[in-house]
């Protein structure tokens, strides 16, 4: 009963969220409504809803983790973030803009053909899943401490919070409780900060003691010190972070469904590029705010024997009073909530509008199409939870595994992208054995483990556009 206060709060927050994003979405009379919230979301909300999307629990409790283990070089891999969504405000978006387009895939129907387009749907579908799968679980990890259930029964109850205000509330309901969820938690990591600083013996002091001891407020790692090849085998170098953060962030948020869904919900070019761009920098400010989490938690506990991914809840769990703890996890729920939310909605939105609706639903009526979805995006709901269950055992770090599956494709989506922007000539087929070339050699990149993640997608990318580019090149000889 000691934990009665806790848990009150957050079923209320649970049960309060879910209630203001049936509201805050309004009725939907069709499919843009649902999806696209009818392009009428101010460009802040959906700045603030794209950094809750890609802010999963493996940020909140895996970010303070890695700064605790190592130190803020991850910081620079924030850097190259922004640049990338520079990069997608200023190449991508106007082409997104042209004409009715509604996904992020339906681009590649206009550059290439209708099976470009289902191809990296379909390849959406399969990393999203997976890569969720492993962010859903991450929230189980502190539920699980904190009622001492099974982590099935932890993902089942997230999972249905955030079922409940998607398919009712719709894109806009999502988009409305991400602008809640991202300031709760970020209120919850600043206060568990202050609270840190407060139990060491001396406060800041302590801090900075510890921190520079071990070098943990090393920002800038050159990675020139291990040789070649130890250089690619860092993931956070100051080229590799900037280099692999860009082009992350350039498929993340410039190919991904999650992020584009949000995008088109705004109303103009221009309120577009403003959200991607100024979510950038909230992200900056973010990561360093968790990576100060983690150095903090460094100087209060030192060196312990557990997983990097448990030492933040563990002191949620263990060191916090009752209430302010219930607020904290609540806020650790937030940010699992937030990308859940958008990934079962983006998940639907594919499938609907990609897939089946080209094929099968030319002729719908406007109610069918949107009941239809619904019971898309329940069942995605559902693969979900199946696969957060299916990572459980996973022996990996959970930040890193997550990013690792996503870059299975990320590069040759992205690299089909940018074939499609510089290369004129290239026609479908060149796209498509670009796009799986691209993928092949990801597989066996990662595979093999033959550098650090931050260069997966950039491999893929120069994999897909070198052979796209050949085989356009091979065709026009041919051709002449």
């Amino acid at each position: 009963m000691e934990r009665l206060l806790d848990y009150v709060i957050i079923v209320a927050y649970l049960v309060g969220i879910a209630i203001f994003g049936v509201i805050s979405g309004g009725k939907q009379k069709s499919v843009k409504d649902y999806f696209l919230g009818s392009d009428s979301v101010p460009w802040w909300a959906v700045c603030f809803s794209i950094v809750a999307a890609e802010t999963s629990t493996l940020t909140f409790i895996s970010i303070p983790g890695l700064a605790y283990l190592t130190n803020l070089n991850f910081l620079q891999v924030t850097l190259g973030y922004l640049i990338g969504r520079i990069v997608v405000a200023v190449f991508f978006l106007p082409s997104y803009f042209k004409g009715e387009l509604n996904t992020a895939y339906a681009f590649l129907e206009t550059r290439f053909g209708v099976k470009t387009r289902r191809f990296a749907s379909i390849i959406f579908l399969f990393t999203r899943t997976a890569a969720d799968g492993v962010r859903l679980f991450a929230t189980a990890i502190p539920l699980k401490l904190l009622l001492n259930i099974d982590y099935s029964l932890a993902i089942f109850i997230i999972a249905i919070v955030a079922l409940l205000y998607t398919m009712i509330g719709g894109v806009k309901g999502i988009i409305w409780v991400d602008v809640i969820q991202m300031f709760t938690y970020i209120a919850g990591a600043v206060i568990a900060g202050f609270i840190i600083i407060g139990l060491l013996p001396n406060g800041l002091d302590s801090l900075f003691s510890a921190a520079a001891t071990d070098n943990k407020f090393s920002i800038i790692n050159w990675g020139f010190d291990k040789g070649l090849s130890g250089f690619f085998a860092q993931p956070y170098t100051l080229l590799g972070g900037l280099l692999g953060g860009a082009f992350l962030s350039m498929a993340s948020h410039g190919t991904d469904q999650l992020i584009v869904q949000r995008l088109l919900t705004t109303k103009s070019l221009v309120s577009a590029k403003k959200a991607i761009i100024t979510s950038g920098v909230v992200v900056i400010f973010q990561f360093f705010i968790f990576l100060v989490v983690g150095v903090a938690l460094y100087a209060y506990y030192g060196n312990l024997p557990v997983k990097s991914d448990e030492i933040f809840p563990k002191f949620i769990i263990e060191q916090l009073p009752v209430g302010l703890s219930g607020f904290i996890i609540a806020g650790l729920f937030a940010a699992a909530l937030s990308t859940l939310a958008g990934s079962i909605s983006s998940l639907a939105s594919s499938t609907m509008l990609d897939l089946y609706k080209p094929m099968f639903g030319k002729n719908l009526q406007p109610e069918k199409e949107l009941k239809l979805s619904r019971f898309m995006t329940l069942g995605w709901a559902v693969l979900l939870i199946f696969a957060a269950i299916f990572f459980m055992n996973s022996p990996s770090a959970v930040v890193e595994l997550a990013l690792s599956i996503a870059s299975f494709t990320y590069g040759g989506l992205l690299g089909t992208f940018i074939l499609g922007l510089i290369n004129k000539k290239a026609k479908q087929e060149d796209a498509l054995a670009g796009f799986t070339a691209g993928i092949f050699v990801m597989i066996t990149v990662i595979t093999l483990k033959l550098v650090a993640w931050t260069w997966f997608t950039l491999v893929g990318v120069i994999t897909t556009v070198i052979i796209g580019s050949i085989l356009a090149s091979l065709n026009k000889e041919n051709n002449n």
